[in-house]
């Protein structure tokens, strides 16, 4: 771990580096090989804002992606200098939200404030901006914070087991 002041000489030839136009990966490796120390690149970048040097603004290095527009096919990229050709990312498919099940059952559409313990708290609205939230607000089933058909509709459809249901025998032994 090095000190938290850094030597005028390797502040001095930060100040080239960054001067020279080098990435603080770069800076960093230089100094490291110049003078013996193990700066990281995050230490170099923090010296440098510290130092308020200027970083010359670095040319944009690769091809940017510019994502096709909607109704268009894209286009096969062109093969680089070494021959094999780039592949653009697949175009995502847009799909309708998914419909939510719901239930027979009028939901009283209690506010939170009035929610009291033992009442069902399945949400409803809320969907549009500024649409306020309310909650079913039936007697709940013991030991759940919702109805007997809110439990099921977010418990989702039941799975047997596949083991059958049984007396179940432990038994006692002695540790060793």
């Amino acid at each position: 771990m090095q000190s938290f002041s850094w030597a005028p000489e390797h502040s001095a030839a930060l100040k080239d580096h960054v001067a020279a136009g080098m990435s603080f990966s770069e800076a960093a490796d230089a100094l490291n090989a110049r003078f013996g120390t193990a700066y990281s690149r995050n230490a170099v970048l923090g010296r440098a804002k510290r130092m308020k040097l200027v970083i010359p603004a670095r040319p944009e290095r690769g091809p940017k992606f510019n994502p096709p527009k909607r109704g268009k096919v894209p286009r096969k990229p062109s093969a680089g200098r070494d021959g094999e050709g780039g592949m653009a990312p697949p175009a995502v498919e847009r799909r309708p939200p998914p419909r939510l099940r719901c239930v027979g059952i009028s939901p009283h559409l209690v506010p939170l404030i009035d929610l009291e313990a033992g009442e069902c708290h399945y949400p409803y609205g809320g969907d549009r901006d500024g649409e306020a939230i309310t909650f079913c607000g039936h007697p709940c089933l013991r030991g759940s914070v919702y109805c007997a058909p809110h439990f099921h509709l977010t418990r989702g459809p039941a799975i047997e087991s596949e083991r059958p249901a049984g007396p179940l025998i432990l038994r006692l032994v002695d540790a060793a």
